[in-house]
């Protein structure tokens, strides 16, 4: 038997309004504070229970029915918030397209092929790393593929006419069925321009594509000739609507080349793939690909197409999220990522290796296993978690839909900033979207400084006994505006871990540091541990040798063998014994002496007594 309780059904009772929620709120906020004046209420409220997005969009504690935007449209109808596709994902789930970089060995990249797509994988995204394309490469890497079942994403950078020129040829060398070949070629001309810092040329690698597209248009209708690549500028800092705007506006470039070379605009939004980064930060990703498709649509609608086509999106996981040290726990946030981009509807989805950043320089302990971990984060969300048995799990949430329409107009209004400059190309000459990341980045590099946003293994709980080789960057010579190249969220606090393990390296000894700590174990455990986690995020190997006083301290530190040395205590300790022991290690000469905690009115004492 089922009892309805409903608040508003109970006798005497009244239901709940957000006036009421706001007043409890408000009466925790001022407890034990007295009197607090309005303003300084709703700032203690803004401050405790808001977040404000490196797009300046305040995320709530709370959403309500009226504060979702009215949306219209369903699953594979425009705008296409819902989905591309009435049917979404269901029943079998996403492409799952899985990256393959061919090196000298073809041989092993054909091998890595069939092991992806024995896997899972649906796809593969052949990443040819600078190597000469040509049929015969080709034809050895998807040996024993079935080009008429398995999609195909080309990576080849300036040499993508002589990569989509190879794999034609591989056609019609294996009489594959013009319309059986689904593919991208990757055409990304202003990607390679953005990244290169305008040494590639725009202009031509814009005719070269076009050229392409008109060329294969009509032969092959399931392939698509340009991809406008997001997720670059993601990975070198940029915010969520900046990277949809940078993305719409690369879109927009496509299309007009497209339909300035002769092509109808339908056609046209049919050869442009869009390709975006899936963060660990999941409501933010959701919120980013539903927004994308939101404005592609108004792109495509002011462009003159009747018939309404969602944008097809390739989402690939965050490269800038990932850390060297500690790279497990990448898979973690791989996990959230995928499951992010699957929630958000893309169409296809890449997770990259948890030990990417390994793979450079061949330290990647186990490239086979890590890349079967990433392909089955995939297998897992779509055949045990049932993930693409829901179409638009975000759809309805207030929140999930308030944040896709405050990105999507924030969005919009910087894609209007680069065409009110000329476009992508000329808003990249200039600096523009550069000037963007920069100031995220700024924003960003500030918060992951003061572990405001943790990075666990590197900022939180790192593990001292991992080994990472040091970051290699090529050095390129000056270019005509700042190139977007990649970059780390973890960066600066591995280059104090690089540090650390150089000093290692030519002492024989790692840095560490003498913790001093004061009282029984009860008062100083806190402290001492919160002290010994944040020196280690420095590489820097924390002693606690027990309960010291004024007149051991000294000497303990000296048997230590420590360089650096840090009081620890509670606050009343402090008070008590905190200078004495300042005085004491003073005097044995430490090149920094630090103490945990704010000594208030004690600084200018402690200062004296040596404490730095």
């Amino acid at each position: 038997m089922t009892v309805d309780t409903s608040p508003w059904e109970i006798e005497g009772a009244q239901p709940a309004t957000y006036a009421d929620w706001r007043a409890a709120v408000d009466a925790v906020l001022a407890r034990r504070r007295g009197d607090l004046s309005d303003e300084e209420l709703a700032r203690r409220f803004a401050s405790v229970l808001t977040t404000t997005t490196d797009d300046g969009i305040v995320l709530a504690p709370l959403y309500r029915a009226e504060d979702a935007p009215a949306r219209p449209g369903l699953p594979g109808e425009a705008p296409f918030v819902r989905g591309g596709t009435s049917a979404g994902p269901v029943p079998h789930g996403w492409d799952v397209r899985q990256r393959v970089v061919v090196r000298a060995d073809a041989g092993a990249a054909n091998r890595a092929v069939l092991a992806e797509l024995a896997g899972g994988a649906t796809s593969v995204w052949l990443d040819l790393d600078g190597r000469p394309p040509s049929t015969d490469l080709l034809d050895e890497v998807l040996a024993g593929v079935h080009l008429d079942m398995v999609a195909t994403a080309l990576e080849a950078g300036p040499a993508a006419t002589e990569a989509a020129s190879a794999l034609v040829g591989l056609w019609d060398r294996r009489q594959v069925a013009d319309g059986s070949v689904r593919a991208n070629l990757g055409f990304d001309p202003v990607g390679r321009f953005a990244a290169s810092g305008g040494v590639e040329d725009a202009e031509i690698g814009l005719a070269s594509a076009a050229d392409a597209a008109r060329q294969l248009a009509d032969r092959f209708p399931a392939v698509s000739t340009f991809v406008a690549d997001g997720a670059g500028y993601h990975n070198a800092g940029a915010s969520e609507a900046d990277e949809v705007a940078i993305a719409l506006a690369t879109s927009t470039a496509y299309l007009r080349t497209l339909v300035t070379s002769g092509l109808d605009v339908h056609r046209a939004l049919a050869l442009v793939d869009v390709r975006l980064a899936a963060s660990d930060n999941q409501f933010l990703t959701i919120a980013k690909l539903r927004a994308a498709r939101l404005v592609f649509a108004r792109v495509a609608e002011v462009a003159g197409a009747d018939t309404a086509r969602s944008q097809r999106q390739h989402v690939v996981t965050s490269r800038s999220m990932l850390t060297r040290f500690d790279p497990w726990v990448n898979l973690l946030r791989s996990t959230v990522a995928a499951f992010a981009a699957g929630v958000g509807g893309a169409d296809a989805v890449t997770v990259d290796p948890h030990d990417l950043l390994l793979r450079d320089d061949g330290s990647a302990a186990d490239p086979a296993l890590s890349s079967r971990l990433a392909r089955n984060v995939q297998n897992i969300l779509i055949m045990e978690s049932h993930l693409a048995r829901v179409i638009d799990p975000a759809g309805g949430s207030w929140f999930a839909e308030t944040l896709t329409d405050d990105l999507a107009a924030r969005a919009w209004k910087r894609f209007q900033s680069i065409e009110a400059a000329g476009g992508i190309v000329e808003a990249l000459a200039a600096g523009l979207p550069q000037q963007w990341i920069a100031d995220t980045v700024e924003q960003r590099a500030e918060r992951v400084a003061h572990r405001r946003q943790p990075i666990t293994g590197v900022s939180e709980f790192p593990n001292l006994d991992d080994r990472a080789p040091a970051l290699r960057r090529e050095s390129s010579g000056p270019t005509p505006f700042p190139a977007v190249v990649p970059r780390q969220l973890a960066e600066p606090f591995e280059q104090l871990r690089d540090r650390a393990a150089a000093h290692e390296e030519a002492t024989g000894s790692r840095p560490t540091v003498f913790l001093a700590t004061l009282g029984p174990l009860a008062e100083h455990s806190a402290r001492a541990t919160f002290t010994a986690n944040l020196f280690a995020t420095g590489g820097i190997t924390a002693i606690t040798p027990g309960t010291v006083t004024p007149d051991t301290v000294a000497a303990t530190f000296a048997d230590s063998g420590a360089a650096l040395a840090c009081i620890c205590g509670s606050d009343d300790r402090y008070a008590e014994e905190a200078l004495d022991v300042a005085r004491a290690l003073a005097g044995a000469s430490p090149p920094r002496l630090y103490l945990a905690g704010n000594p208030k009115d004690r600084r200018a004492d402690l200062d004296a007594a040596g404490v730095d």
